[in-house]
């Protein structure tokens, strides 16, 4: 044990040492440049320098070939500044020494500048400006112009596309198909791709400079090696010139030759489509698979091979080599299909007709939750464009999960052509449950029924609750909450609905993936109470209902102990899930009083007079399932509203408080007329609580 932590802890200082060395690297090699302006140089040093700039050249070339995509080589721009840096600084040093050596002869300047000035164009120095001067236009006119071009228009079209990216990593990250490390690390990957191609487009000027300044520096260096030459030396014009002109020359060449390198690593680097395939397989696979091209290639070779004075051999050689390839390529085309054939000849027999078959690849889902938004909304929906509404559709799933109890499918966001330009639509299951419009720049002053005074602006209604409201300008903000609007921006407006949809519509939110993942939660804090009840003694099914059953009376699911131990109860003699969630109630009874009265202070509810009580018992006892004869339901519904009226004038909860037995049946004849109604029995509240009756119904 010892020995395996010493030798862990003996390769973390070698590991640090590692990266401190790779780390320097960037400090040394400004250094390096540096030192090569300033400090005189020997012609030994000079010559390694010199072959490192064009390894160095030859290494990014090869680099930039293997790449898959351009950010695998996002360091391609820095590399580029410390080469033509590299290059000019050498430049700078190899004029020192050949302006103060050139007289001695051509080898003053090192090997490598000799060479390039003797070997690569025989000793002739016209020949030698020539071939430079033909270098130079090649980099800077043909290279480095359209690989500046092309980094240009990619940096302009990576950085309009962005916001569309962006957009689809949050609709990807809100649908649940990623998770927040992999938005995160593709929001880095798209932020990366702007920055290369924008460094790229930078950094192709330094090559064209590069170009220039090589020109420049060839110019000065012959002139001022004719003159220190002549002047200084006593040589004549034409000794001079040939000494300083040559050693001027290959210094160029082995200058510009790495730079030419590096420019063509640039145009691969920016002009390549990404893809999973080098540079070399794109080009191998998709110039030479074709038999027909290389055919017709071929023929149009020989037939040029024939004409008289042509150099025959050349075209004869290699229109023959495309016509024997392209037979060879067609050949084993047949092959592969002929072996494809035997093997699926007994498919292929009992084959349908049509070739585009329907699977189940076909059929389309419809989203749990879905919010679709007009143009003018998209930048509610884009961080880019400073929109929160992302973030606070994330805060209403949270919030929803931690006061209702269970957590509400993804909502699936997208944009809809057909809405108006500021409509947005919000669908449960594909049936949309409401619609509204937002003003982005705007601010929707809501009006609570108590404003001093009326503000200027497009009257609407708030469309959570219907409140009159007024859409206003910024510069009105202020001015509207002092007459005691309350006042929310657009994405607040868009968020608000959006809860008050999902927390009204609950029950039907919770499917049964939804309980079986609650009912996984709960058991890992109480695994024998699930154990125990699920499926033993309760299916999911009518544990479902009973949740739909709470849930659609507004009370939440967050106790499941209690509701599951309830049930364990009472499952074992009842079997009916209403009556179920009646016994679940009682359990929560203590809860549900504290969701409407919270403290210990006096419940005033609202009750029914004893004559409307009786009759309703009355009607009770005769079916299992009552109906209220047409007058008495409308007088019960007519009294109920004006008792609600009456109660939240009075700042109080609309809340009905009934016996036990005729509770279950007034909750579902009011709910739909009056939702905002709470049917509570006497049973339910706590004996420690103090009831009084504010209103009556009925009475």
């Amino acid at each position: 044990m010892n020995a395996r932590v010493g030798a862990l802890f003996g390769k973390r200082p070698q590991m640090l040492a590692g990266n401190n060395l790779r780390a320097l690297a960037g400090p040394i090699l400004i250094c390096m440049i540096l030192g090569m302006m300033i400090l005189p140089l020997p012609p030994f040093l000079l010559d390694l320098l010199f072959t490192f700039n064009i390894a160095l050249s030859v290494m990014v070339l090869l680099v930039s070939m293997y790449t898959m995509k351009p950010l695998d080589f996002a360091a391609f721009p820095s590399v580029l500044l410390f080469s033509t840096l590299l290059r000019l600084s050498l430049n700078v040093a190899s004029t020192r020494i050949v302006l103060l050596e050139g007289h001695t002869g051509p080898d003053a300047a090192g090997q490598v500048i000799e060479s390039f000035g003797h070997f690569l164009v025989g000793g002739n120095f016209a020949v030698g400006i020539v071939v430079f001067v033909i270098l130079m236009i090649i980099n800077f006119m043909v290279i480095t112009k359209g690989a500046g071009r092309i980094a240009e228009v990619s940096a302009r079209f990576t950085l309009d596309a962005m916001p569309g990216k962006q957009m689809a990593i949050d609709a990807d990250l809100n649908a649940g198909l990623i998770n927040e490390d992999q938005a995160r690390k593709r929001r880095l990957q798209v932020s990366q791709e702007a920055e290369f191609y924008g460094s790229m487009d930078g950094a192709s000027k330094f090559v064209r400079g590069d170009a220039i300044a090589g020109l420049i520096i060839m110019v000065i260096n012959i002139i001022g090696g004719l003159i220190v030459g002549v002047v200084q030396h006593d040589m004549s014009f034409a000794a001079a010139g040939k000494n300083y002109t040559l050693l001027t020359i290959g210094d160029g060449l082995v200058a510009q030759i790495p730079s030419l390198v590096i420019s063509t690593a640039a145009g691969v680097i920016v002009s390549r489509v990404a893809t999973d395939e080098d540079i070399g397989t794109q080009l191998t696979g998709q110039l030479f698979t074709n038999p027909r091209v290389l055919m017709i290639t071929g023929s149009i070779l020989v037939l040029m091979g024939l004409i008289p004075n042509m150099p025959h051999f050349a075209f004869l050689l290699l229109g023959g080599g495309a016509i024997q390839l392209s037979r060879m390529m067609k050949k084993r085309e047949e092959a592969k299909q002929a072996s494809s054939a035997l093997v699926d000849v007994a498919p292929a027999a009992a084959a349908p007709v049509e070739s585009n078959e329907a699977s189940w690849d076909d059929v389309t889902l419809i989203d749990a939750l879905g919010l679709e938004v007009g143009y003018r909304l998209i930048p509610l929906v884009d961080k880019n464009a400073d929109g929160e509404l992302l973030k606070r559709i994330k805060s209403i799933r949270k919030k929803f999960a931690q006061e209702i109890g269970f957590l509400p499918p993804v909502i699936h966001i997208r944009d809809n052509l057909e809405l108006r330009p500021n409509a947005y639509r919000i669908a449960l299951k594909g049936v949309e449950v409401g619609v509204g419009e937002a003003f982005p720049g705007q601010w929707l002053a809501i009006n609570p029924g108590q404003v001093t005074a009326a503000i200027p602006g497009t009257p609407t209604q708030d469309p959570a609750f219907g409140l009159p409201a007024v859409w206003i300008d910024t510069n009105l903000r202020e001015q509207a909450q002092v007459y005691g609007y309350t006042v929310v921006d657009s994405s607040t407006v868009v968020a608000t609905h959006l809860n008050h949809l999902v927390v009204q519509h609950a029950a039907e939110l919770l499917g049964r993936q939804e309980v079986q993942a609650l009912i996984t939660r709960t058991g890992k804090d109480a695994p024998s109470l699930v154990e125990d009840l699920v499926p033993k003694t309760l299916s999911l099914t009518t544990l479902q209902k009973v949740l739909q059953n709470l849930l659609e009376e507004g009370v939440p699911i967050r106790d499941m102990r209690t509701i599951l131990e309830s049930l364990s109860e009472h499952a074992v003699k009842l079997t009916d899930a209403h009556d179920l969630t009646a016994a679940v109630r009682l359990a929560l009874g203590r809860a549900i009083t504290q969701q409407w009265y919270p403290g210990n202070g006096d419940m005033q509810v609202m009750g029914l007079d004893s004559g409307l009580e009786r009759v309703l018992s009355q009607a009770l006892s005769t079916s299992a399932n009552p109906g209220l004869e047409p007058g008495l339901a409308h007088t019960l519904l007519t009294e109920t509203q004006k008792a609600i009226m009456r109660q939240q004038n009075a700042g109080l909860p609309p809340v009905l408080l009934v016996q036990h037995a005729l509770r279950a049946m007034l909750a579902r004849f009011l709910r739909r007329s009056l939702p905002q109604l709470k049917v509570l029995s006497y049973a339910e509240v706590p004996d420690t609580r103090t009831i009084k009756v504010a209103n009556l119904i009925g009475g």
